[in-house]
């Protein structure tokens, strides 16, 4: 069950930042981060991506869907994506800034990754953090520089705490949540 955070009425939520301020805390128990998605569900549990997810990823371009707060969608393509740990994906932005608007009012996000030849893929959703310095920006800024000539420099980093991931393969399970 869920606690009432402290120093936030249920009832009185009288601003937007106090709307922000409780949700986040709702999300939490024991300090630890819940899916947004799970936590609808009453499960209090991080999702793991599962290891064939993890191996399928690095190397294919993914599809990353947002939406502003009104609901407006865009989509942008990222070569960039890869695993972080069992719970996160990040992925290098040079270029979006529809998308970095979108993370700013709305840090809901999808990432579809899609294998033509042989028509796998996974559809990850999450919650996005943007990140402009420190030592994870700092390693993918110098791994860009070494393998992309002539592309402009990093921006800012997108970190996905995973909270869903369903298979985007054709066939019977096309759109079964596995994680």
């Amino acid at each position: 069950m869920v606690r009432k955070p402290s120093g936030i009425r249920l009832r009185a939520i009288r601003s937007k930042q106090d709307q922000v301020r409780y949700n986040r805390a709702r999300l939490q128990l024991n300090g630890e981060p819940l899916s947004p998605l799970l936590a609808k569900k009453g499960v209090f549990s991080m999702i793991v991506i599962p290891k064939h997810v993890q191996e399928f990823l690095p190397g294919k371009m993914g599809w990353v869907a947002t939406a502003t707060k009104d609901g407006v969608p865009n989509t942008t393509p990222k070569g960039s994506i890869r695993v972080l740990d069992d719970q996160h994906i990040v992925f290098a932005d040079l270029f979006s800034f529809k998308t970095r608007q979108n993370l700013e009012q709305n840090p809901r996000v999808a990432v579809t990754v899609v294998d033509m030849a042989s028509h796998m893929g996974y559809q990850i959703k999450g919650t996005a953090e943007l990140i402009s310095s420190g030592p994870l920006y700092d390693q993918m800024a110098e791994e860009l520089k070494q393998k992309s000539v002539g592309l402009p420099a990093l921006k800012y980093l997108v970190k996905i705490t995973v909270e869903a991931v369903y298979d985007q393969s054709v066939g019977p399970n096309a759109g079964k949540q596995i994680a």
